[in-house]
């Protein structure tokens, strides 16, 4: 008579890793698709007002971003404690806003051009001298739609 030997318990089965190239690439268009780069480096102070009547912009692609505020500190010294404008990346004065639609409207396609939205992010203690002479000069290259971006919440916070 034979003798049936029992089988060893050999462990866990080795881990396929075949599929290993796919995951990992799933996972590299995935960070791709979703990661979203900054336009430019915040160089104003930029604390928003409170506002009670809000509403949520639906499509980010078709706003150009005016930025109003006070310097940071690594710019005070250069620049001063005033309320500055700032496009893109640079600081510039009232007069330089007409041009700087102009080139960003001709940066978007033909038909987004007639739809862009200006929203302005002002600082809640600029002076409003500024924001009035930025939109003289929004007028003037008939860049009528203003957004004022805001913070939700009760707009009497505003005053303290």
């Amino acid at each position: 008579m034979s003798k049936f030997a029992k089988k060893k318990d050999a462990g866990l089965p080795a881990v396929n890793t075949a599929s290993l190239p796919d995951i990992v690439f799933m996972l590299l268009f995935f960070f791709m698709t979703v990661t979203v780069m900054k336009d430019s480096t915040l160089k104003v102070e930029n604390v928003l007002p409170n506002a009670s009547e809000t509403k949520k912009l639906e499509k980010k692609d078709r706003v150009i971003y005016i930025y109003v505020g006070a310097p940071t500190s690594q710019y005070i010294s250069q620049f001063g404690k005033e309320p500055k404008i700032q496009l893109n990346d640079k600081f510039a004065d009232p007069s330089a806003v007409g041009d700087y639609i102009l080139q960003e409207r001709a940066k978007k396609p033909q038909e987004l051009q007639n739809v862009l939205t200006t929203a302005l992010k002002v600082d809640k203690n600029a002076n409003m001298g500024l924001i009035s002479d930025i939109k003289q000069e929004l007028r003037k290259v008939n860049a009528l739609k203003v957004n004022y971006t805001t913070y939700e919440g009760d707009a009497f916070n505003n005053l303290q």
